[in-house]
């Protein structure tokens, strides 16, 4: 997290309570946490809780801003490559997105986003627990009341890994696609080559019609709003989208692929 950002969720959590008349002891019977969990959450001897930032956001009454500000804290932590991207997922009307490998992240559960962070097995486990609460944050988009319109494309490689947490994974992909503005279609084995074998991209439309592309790779990302680059990105959604399953036959390959996982 930006630590300025923290330390002023940290500053403003006592200064609040110190107003309030509270000592750390009896703010925390309030809360629900002990003493110790307020003080060492103050000091920053342990990292900010969400559920503890909750709670005093109900107790203190503060409209929901320290819950506001570990949101920018999590979002100032992301690498300044990805902030533009984030900007334009949030604001978008319309988003696309392919991966020849992976399920996108606005569509990952849980288990399975932390699988793919662990990619990197030189990341701590503690960032990895920010890293996938932040993907999850991002997804709040998909569930506020005029939510953008999401189609996904998927290659059917992706949705066939033999484990407990693709089963899951596929299951929560099927629950998105019965959402009127989620879309999912996947790219079958037998489509053969094409051009999105060549690496993932995703596209956001604007309200006003604009579109921002983002390219990512083993190291960073790229965000694309030229006019030159984003002809050649929406000609290459066109190719992928071409060679993918309508939705209710993607959705029925999808159940069969679950199927074959066994009960959960």
């Amino acid at each position: 997290m930006e630590e300025s950002t923290v330390d002023l969720i940290r500053a403003q959590l006592r200064r609040m309570r110190t107003n309030a008349g509270l000592s750390q002891e009896e703010f925390g019977r309030l809360v629900h946490y002990s003493a110790s969990m307020v003080s060492a959450v103050e000091t920053g001897s342990r990292p900010l809780d969400r559920a503890l930032l909750g709670r005093v956001d109900e107790v203190l009454k503060t409209g929901g801003l320290f819950t506001a500000l570990l949101k920018m804290a999590e979002r100032d932590r992301e690498p300044s490559w990805f902030k533009p991207w984030l900007e334009a997922e949030r604001a978008a009307k319309q988003l696309r997105y392919f991966n020849p490998t992976l399920v996108p992240g606005l569509l990952q559960t849980a288990n399975y986003a932390r699988a793919v962070l662990r990619f990197d097995d030189t990341r701590p486990e503690e960032e990895v627990e920010k890293q996938v609460a932040s993907r999850l944050e991002r997804q709040e988009i998909l569930s506020r009341e005029r939510p953008p319109q999401v189609i996904a494309v998927i290659d059917e490689t992706a949705l066939r890994r033999r484990d407990a947490i693709m089963a899951e994974q596929l299951a929560h992909l099927l629950r998105m696609a019965e959402l009127p503005h989620i879309h999912i279609h996947v790219i079958p084995l037998d489509a053969g080559l094409h051009v999105g074998l060549s690496g993932p991209l995703a596209l956001a439309r604007s309200v006003d019609g604009g579109w921002v592309g983002h390219l990512e790779n083993q190291l960073s990302g790229l965000v694309v709003d030229g006019e030159d680059g984003m002809a050649t990105l929406l000609a290459r959604w066109e190719s992928v989208r071409g060679v993918a399953l309508p939705q209710n036959l993607s959705v029925a390959l999808m159940k069969e692929v679950e199927s074959q996982h066994g009960p959960q």
